[in-house]
């Protein structure tokens, strides 16, 4: 969530491959009082087109169950945090949407939304399944971030292992790594779910926290 709140644009790749046993189709929780026993929140998943499915295309495989489950492992990870029970009543829109679609990507944008509009993010979600971009990789970012009127691509550390600068420089794009810090409230952050830091911090701290860490990210001392 520390790379989308310093973003304007979250652009949603929800044309590209779906990738099982990923950070896209998982997320982890830890309870905040111990013992410290981290545990993947994954849902069932049908890809009608095997391993070749997209994000968009892949559905939920039994959507009551799968709202079950989200609101079970939530509020037994999270029940006796003090910012809980607000965090719980702004969750039941994205509960309530396992009863409306079957569709994968509509829950988890929707949940993704929720985040960061608890944290006051006031930018804007666009989706590469509606811009018409070229080629793969490297240069297909550098079009959906021009195609936003970028001058920064924030690239985080396992994009910057495979990514070609040279594609984001001939659309004049600066290439901009972004890297969480290792201690603190960070010290998690790349592998917990970002509601594991809102439910430690609560919802203001927590943007005070991300506005700090993007103020120095565009500075360009992370």
């Amino acid at each position: 969530m520390a790379k989308l709140f310093t973003a304007d644009y979250w652009i949603v790749l929800d044309d590209v491959q779906f990738a099982r046993r990923d950070y896209q189709h998982r997320a982890l929780l830890a309870s905040l009082d111990g013992p410290w026993q981290p545990q993947w929140l994954s849902i069932s998943t049908h890809l009608p087109h095997g391993r070749s499915t997209s994000i968009h295309e892949a559905l939920l495989a039994d959507p009551a169950h799968c709202r079950r489950r989200v609101a079970q492992l939530l509020a037994d990870h999270y029940r006796r945090s003090a910012h809980w029970p607000p965090f719980r009543r702004r969750l039941e829109p994205v509960l309530a949407a396992f009863g409306r679609t079957d569709r994968l990507a509509d829950v988890t944008e929707l949940s993704t939304r929720l985040l960061l509009e608890e944290v006051g993010w006031p930018g804007r979600v666009l989706h590469s399944s509606d811009l018409l971009t070229r080629g793969a990789r490297s240069q297909r970012l550098a079009d959906l971030a021009w195609l936003t009127g970028a001058t920064t691509y924030l690239c985080g550390t396992g994009g910057m292992r495979y990514l070609d600068p040279a594609a984001f420089r001939v659309r004049s794009i600066e290439v901009l790594p972004f890297v969480t810090p290792a201690s603190g409230i960070w010290a998690t952050s790349r592998e917990m779910s970002a509601v594991h830091a809102l439910m430690v911090a609560g919802p203001c701290a927590l943007r005070r926290e991300l506005e700090a860490l993007r103020g120095r990210v565009l500075a360009g001392d992370p």
